[in-house]
């Protein structure tokens, strides 16, 4: 009886999504789950719910083939791979700006700004010459190497930095992490555009065009329009909600409105939209901080950071190949390794050099440079930017994802047995 009913409605034409198209939304609605639990359970954990994201996405990476669909390819897809990293990196930017409570003069970012102007160029050059010498890559393929695989990440390394608008951010370590999570993702460009500069053998310019445009320019209006604009936006926000324009509950929505709007008119101004979308943050901020729109906007943009790290994570690891994780070569894993234990950690040291920071605080903010959304954002970049043959974008990007891929899983592991250990002498009066 049922079958003769059922039978004529299943032959009706309609919408009869395949296999594939069906696991996607599975995945999705699975990852969500997961998210939420993972978060909801992560404090006090060693381990990150980006691990958590990073194993399921490696699970649907096994599955998907097996019901028969095509993984996405992060060559042939690397546009939709830029953008979705684009779009979670300017939030999380904007995010980590509104929680910047520090007077901007160079006492209090003094630490942040020796990791920006002595740690990170210091490993570029490292992985530049490593991918040169070591990896076989072109010069402007090894310096792009070197730029995508420079910016901490804001989003990852959030854990570990200091917390929500409000709340005291002394310690020095965790501000050094988020401020320089905050610039470098926008410092970093200008590298990636020497290398594709020197790919084209210098057709797009010279040293003085990109020192002028691509570094002065770009870096000072990035700053500039960002922070003025962040303030205006507050000042706008505030007015709206005491004359009751604007309802408090929409608070967690304008912090996405003002971080599109900023990034928008600084790339249309040629310059960097990750500088300009974290100083609109900081700019945000100072515009009457005790105001509880601070708290609804942060809380919004920290909402919408989380579920970018998921689908980014879910994303690229749903895209993790035997043939890509070969791509890099030894030379490639060995760069992965490198940066992670000894590169980052050993120009971290050298740029807190006669700073009055302990020693293993020190140790902690050298070792903790989370790579991640940011450098997968300019891996993307390389590819669509057509400057490099495909075989050595590709060892480029598959190196990228490699290293973010292993920094998840090792600072995840180490972040919070580090920021245990670094915390016990102040709670039992040792000495650090």
């Amino acid at each position: 009886m049922f079958d003769l009913v059922l039978s004529p409605l299943a032959a009706e034409p309609g919408f009869h999504p395949g296999k594939v198209d069906v696991l996607v939304y599975v995945l999705a609605g699975v990852g969500l789950l997961v998210a939420t639990i993972a978060l909801s359970n992560q404090s006090g954990r060693t381990f990150t719910s980006a691990i958590v994201y990073l194993a399921l996405g490696a699970v649907a990476a096994v599955v998907i083939p097996l019901v028969g669909g095509t993984p996405f390819d992060p060559i042939e897809d690397a546009a939709v791979l830029e953008h979705l990293t684009e779009v979670v990196v300017i939030i999380a930017l904007f995010g980590t700006g509104l929680a910047v409570d520090r007077a901007l003069h160079w006492r209090a970012w003094s630490h942040a700004l020796r990791l920006l102007l002595i740690a990170m160029p210091l490993t570029i050059a490292a992985v530049t010459l490593w991918g040169w010498g070591a990896m076989g890559l072109s010069l402007g393929a090894a310096l792009m190497l070197g730029g995508a695989a420079a910016p901490t990440d804001p989003v990852l390394a959030g854990d570990l930095g200091i917390g929500p608008p409000g709340e005291p951010d002394d310690e020095d370590t965790s501000f050094a992490l988020t401020a320089e999570a905050g610039f470098n993702d926008g410092l970093a460009y200008p590298f990636v555009l020497a290398g594709i500069m020197l790919a084209h053998h210098g057709d797009d310019g010279n040293v003085l065009t990109w020192i002028a445009g691509d570094v002065l320019w770009a870096i000072l209006v990035g700053v500039v329009v960002g922070y003025f604009i962040g303030r205006y936006a507050a000042a706008l926000v505030r007015r709206a909600r005491d004359r009751g324009y604007m309802q408090e509950y929409f608070d967690a929505w304008v912090g996405i409105g003002v971080v599109l709007t900023v990034y928008g008119l600084t790339e249309i101004a040629d310059a960097y939209g990750f500088i300009a979308a974290f100083t609109a943050g900081i700019g945000f901020r100072r515009y009457e901080r005790g105001h509880d729109m601070q708290q609804g906007t942060h809380r919004g943009a920290s909402i919408f950071e989380r579920l970018g790290e998921l689908a980014v994570v879910l994303f690229v690891a749903s895209m993790l190949t035997i043939d890509g994780l070969g791509t890099p070569g030894v030379a490639g894993w060995a760069l992965v390794l490198l940066i992670i234990f000894v590169l980052r950690p050993a120009a971290g040291l050298i740029a807190l050099i006669g700073t009055n920071l302990p020693w293993r605080e020190r140790v902690f903010a050298a070792f903790f440079g989370v790579r991640g959304v940011g450098s997968l954002f300019y891996a993307s970049v390389v590819v669509t930017s057509e400057s490099l043959p495909e075989q050595e974008a590709a060892v480029v990007l598959w190196t990228v994802v490699v290293l973010a891929a292993v920094s998840i899983v090792v600072h995840g592991l180490a972040g919070e047995p580090a920021k245990r250990r670094l915390q016990k002498p102040a709670v039992t009066g040792g000495v650090g």
